[in-house]
Parts: structure tokens; sequence; C-alpha cells
């Protein structure tokens, strides 16, 4: 509190009230503004922050010069009315078809409601567009991800991301009915290969963890806020990874064939890579990555037309799965012939 200041005694409504009014009309504070304002500490002004959510305004938080400031999340009296061109009407429904990956899911549903407030708000002119518009693009998904078991999560889930409030995760294992405990801060939601993940800190693993929405089997909001470390980048948890598996990198060389080398060399695998093409039209791609099995996944999706040159460690992991795959189709077609032979 600044020297002969006189301290202001307020009820906790009047606070509430006067929070209310400062976010209103500043564009963020810290704890410590608030608190000056209010004459409390910080332990009360995080009591009435909570209380302010209860209310129904909903706060976020950056960090800005080393301090958190907090802001209400929209100020819906200050948005002036929105209008939109053709061509970003279609960009908005390529994004809307994009919603197939979230079927099932509360996400698809605010999406559908999401655009039926734009179209009711549309020009006239544009309804006969809207059809054409809507049929732009066509995502074609393969091997979808069944979220029915966890769907009735993902609200709770949805409230812990966007006020910050640590969550206790209750999470299928691989394969398995048994379920493990985590007590999570959750960060980020990330989407891979048509699955979404939860990317959090669990403290009872001391660690940041990803977690396959599918697979949450219960879930826990609890009134405890958390901060998100300063400078958290949740692209730098990937950024050796060449799909979600973040552990030791390694230096790949993959030579393919001339058959696939246009389709290979037209594509970025990974930051920094190198692709050469030798006087055969053969295209040797190099790089940096983690991730054995990610990488070992897409070196077979080529078949004969992929060959791993380093490292050797990869090579032989290839290797030994084309082998295997050999031996087995090898012995289904003896068990078949000797079940024609009976």
């Amino acid at each position: 509190m600044q020297k002969g200041k006189p301290a202001k005694k307020y009820s906790q409504a009047g606070r509430l009230h006067s929070i209310i009014r400062l976010f209103e009309a500043r564009r963020g504070m810290t704890l410590d503004d608030l608190a000056e304002e209010c004459g409390v500490d910080r332990r009360t002004i995080h009591r009435d922050l909570n209380a302010v959510e209860e209310a129904g305004y909903t706060l976020t938080s950056e960090w800005q010069g080393g301090k958190k400031v907090y802001s209400f999340l929209t100020k819906s009296r200050n948005i002036p009315p929105i209008t939109f061109t053709l061509p970003q009407l279609m960009s908005l429904y390529l994004l809307r078809s994009l919603g197939v990956y979230l079927a099932g899911t509360p996400f698809q549903a605010e999406i559908e409601e999401l655009f039926r407030a734009i179209t009711s708000v549309l020009p006239d002119r544009y309804a006969a567009h809207l059809d054409r518009i809507a049929r732009v693009s066509l995502p074609i998904l393969h091997g979808a991800r069944d979220y029915s078991a966890a769907a009735g999560y993902f609200e709770g889930l949805q409230r812990a991301l966007l006020h910050q409030y640590r969550v206790r995760l209750s999470y299928a294992k691989k394969g398995r009915d048994e379920h493990d405990e985590y007590e999570t801060d959750p960060y980020t939601l990330v989407f891979h290969k048509g699955g979404i993940y939860l990317l959090g800190y669990a403290h009872n693993r001391k660690a940041m963890r990803l977690f396959a929405l599918e697979r949450i089997r219960g879930i826990e909001v609890t009134r405890q806020r958390f901060e998100i470390p300063e400078g958290y980048q949740p692209e730098a948890h990937f950024r050796s990874a060449f799909g979600l598996v973040n552990d030791t990198p390694m230096k790949v060389r993959v030579r393919f064939s001339p058959d696939v080398a246009h389709a290979v060399k037209e594509r970025i695998w990974m930051p920094g890579q190198k692709i050469r093409t030798d006087r055969d039209g053969r295209v040797t791609v190099e790089f940096e990555a983690a991730g054995e099995m990610e990488l070992v996944s897409w070196i077979l999706s080529y078949g004969m037309h992929a060959e791993v040159l380093d490292p050797p460690e990869l090579r032989r992991e290839v290797k030994r799965q084309v082998r295997e795959m050999r031996q087995y189709y090898r012995s289904r077609e003896k068990k078949q012939e000797r079940a024609v032979k009976q």
C-alpha cells in the first residue's frame, strides 16, 4: 500500500463490485494492484477472484514483464458488430469442416452453435451462398477416436482449462481396465492425427504428462488455482518429437525410391530437415527427431520404398518388425494350408 494512502475498508460485496469495475476500466491488473486498490492481502484477493468467477465473469491471465496480469476474457459491451466477406466465410467453413475430428465431444456442438449465431447475423445477400460455402471443403477421416466413454468429463475439463483449476484425473491404462490417478494442472489441448490430448503437469509424477482424452474415466475439478509457468510454450514440449513421444532424439537418414520421391520431398517432416536427390532419382531425407516407434511406423508405411540408413538401432528395429511380420504371415499361410488338406 502506498505511503500516506488511507486504508480502504470494504465488505466482500463491496470489493467484488470494485474489482469488476477495475477490470472493466483497465486492460489488466496484477494481484498486487488489486490488493493495493482494495486494501487487502493477496490471499483475500485470490478468494475474491474466485467469487467474481462464480458470479459469471470469466477471467484469464497472462505474463507481462515478469508479472501475472488478470483480465476479463471478454468485454462484450466493447465488441463492435462483426461482418464477414465471402472469402472469410469460406475460411470459417473450412475450419468448421475440421470439426469432424471432434465428433462425440462438446466442442463440436459448440462449434455448430457458433455457426448458427454467425448465420443469424449474415446479410440476406449471403444466404444463397451458404450451402455452396459449406461444401467447399471435405475432410476424410480414418481411424476416428471414440470419445463416448469420456464425453461426460469434457465440460469439467473445459472449465478447468479456462479458469486454471487443478484436476484429479482417473485415467485408463493402455489396453487394460485398470485406472491410474493423476493430480494435474491442465495446460493445453493438443491435436495430433485426429486425436485430442491434454498436456499438463502431473504433481504425483512430478513431470509433464500427455493424456489421450478418450482414456479419461473420471475428473474432479478442484477449486485450487494453478499458475502456468512463466515462459511456458506448449510447442517446445514437442520440438524434438516426430509425433508426440518426446524421448532421446536421434539423427535419422531414410532413403526413398524414385516411385515415392515426389511425395516425400514436397513435405516438411521435421524443422531443419535436409533433402537430397541422387542421379537415380532416389531421395534421402535427413533430420533429428525423437520417438522411435512413431518413426518406425512412418518408415513401414512406405513399405519397400523406404530404407533406413541411420541410425543403426532404428534400422535394426525396422528389420526386426519386417522379419516378424514375414514369419507371422508364413505361419498363418501354413495353418491355412493344413486346414485345407484336412
